[in-house]
């Protein structure tokens, strides 16, 4: 048995030193994690909960890199309680009875809490969510869940209603280059032994370039340091060439079903909406660069153009549909020229959501009101036995008089002066607005003198 603990001694430490960097590189206690101060800041729940050994049910939610798995790592050596881990992907029902069976005999022969920490919870079905809801809720399980999903909506509303939420940020450059720092200089779990070399040019590229994934920044030292070749002063230089050839290119994060498709299509809105064509242009940049459909962007911007721009510029849904067109039948890459005209017109065209509103407004009327009944004089009279029923019997054909315009009842007479659609000052609906109260007011006088 002796000769056995020694044996796998030995091995967990020859594993430890030969595990890629960003492994080896894993903070252990709260001081050695970088970032996410606004959660494990001194002062914040978290690590007060963590330094208490209290912690109760949580779900760690953000993108790759950013430490989920690093929390459960430290709250394992930080708790009395028992430590399990499964991953989603790969756990079953059976894995789930056996921690639960565990957990049940801990609890009720020692008084031990369990924390069961799965990675990638987003992956078990409702199924398998359901069966630990019970335990998590009588306290059998301390549940610790990890996700780069959006948790209210890949993880059961019962779990979330008993665990608290914590978003992870991607960690900021400074912070990534702190860790790069030590990956590089530090002999015991870094690669120190190598004397090894970082530039800060390197080092602001690779923070810059992994995009708050400390992980992605960690493999990519690893594979400079392992791969350079040493300069005659007997060092390997990590300069700003090394990196560049370390990371090819930005990996982009964006799921086209998650939170990051959803923030950068809402991003790219609003700064159409908001006249910035740099920002809209930028936006698509990203979107494009992901692999976006050009024909999901396309149809963005023409409700953009209806919605926020409409009769201030009536070109901009024009602009808009054409360029929808045309992108399906050109194609990438030259598409991308189209969508940024497209863009760059909406974006810098004036707004209005007048029309819009007025939509909104009236279709809210119809489902308060219902089927109001219609002016009988606007009401159609050539089907059959409707102009015996007196149906468009005074109607004044708008034609017939000046400005093609003749005041009468056209709403349902219940809504007689309701406004729907207010046109804006801005654009051409200021031309729309004067137009109207030109015609409504020179209808109104004619009127006023035929009347004396």
């Amino acid at each position: 048995m002796e000769a056995m603990d020694l044996f796998e001694y030995m091995r967990s430490t020859n594993m430890e030193k030969e595990s890629p960097l960003a492994a080896r590189m894993r903070p252990r206690t709260l001081d050695e994690v970088v970032g996410q101060e606004h959660i494990i800041g001194q002062d914040k729940l978290l690590y007060r909960a963590i330094q208490a050994d209290k912690i109760s049910s949580v779900i760690f939610y953000g993108p790759p890199g950013t430490g989920k798995t690093t929390l459960a790592r430290v709250i394992a050596n930080s708790t009395s309680a028992e430590f399990t881990q499964i991953n989603a992907t790969v756990a079953g029902k059976k894995d789930m009875e056996e921690v639960v069976a565990k957990a049940r005999e801990l609890q009720g022969m020692y008084g031990k809490r369990t924390i069961l920490f799965i990675d990638e919870i987003h992956r078990f079905n409702k199924g398998q969510q359901d069966y630990l809801l019970p335990f998590v809720e009588d306290g059998t399980l301390i549940l610790i869940g990890a996700t780069t999903e959006n948790p209210y909506f890949e993880v059961n509303g019962a779990l979330i209603s008993r665990s608290i939420i914590f978003e992870l940020k991607p960690i900021p450059s400074e912070a990534v280059k702190e860790l790069l720092r030590k990956a590089v200089y530090d002999r015991d779990r870094g690669m120190g032994s190598y004397n090894a070399v970082i530039e800060e040019e390197a080092l602001d590229f690779l923070a810059q370039l992994s995009g708050g994934d400390a992980r992605h920044a960690l493999n990519a030292i690893e594979l400079g340091i392992m791969t350079t070749q040493r300069s005659q002063d007997g060092q390997i230089h990590i300069t700003l060439e090394v990196a560049q050839e370390c990371i090819q290119k930005r990996v982009m994060r964006y799921d086209k079903n998650g939170d990051n498709h959803y923030d950068t299509i809402s991003a790219f809105i609003k700064s159409m909406r908001g006249s910035d064509p740099d920002a809209a242009v930028y936006y698509l940049a990203r979107m494009l660069y992901a692999g976006e459909s050009v024909t999901f962007i396309a149809r963005r911007i023409m409700i953009c153009a209806s919605e926020d721009v409409g009769n201030a510029d009536p070109m901009a849904l024009v602009v808009a549909a054409n360029a929808s067109l045309a992108v399906e039948r050109v194609g990438m890459p030259e598409a991308q020229i189209i969508l940024a005209q497209a863009v760059s017109y909406v974006a810098c065209a004036p707004k209005s959501n007048a029309a819009s509103g007025g939509i909104f407004a009236a279709m809210q009327e119809v489902e308060q009101s219902g089927n109001l009944p219609i002016p009988t004089h606007l009401q159609d009279a050539h089907y059959k036995g409707a102009a015996k029923l007196g149906h468009g019997t005074g109607y004044k054909y708008a034609h017939d008089y000046p400005n093609h315009y003749v005041e009468q009842q056209y709403l349902p007479y219940e809504l007689s002066g309701r406004e729907f659609y207010c046109p804006s000052g801005n654009g051409y609906e200021q031309k729309i607005r004067e137009h109207m109260k030109r015609i409504r007011r020179e209808a109104a006088e004619k009127g006023g003198a035929q009347g004396s």
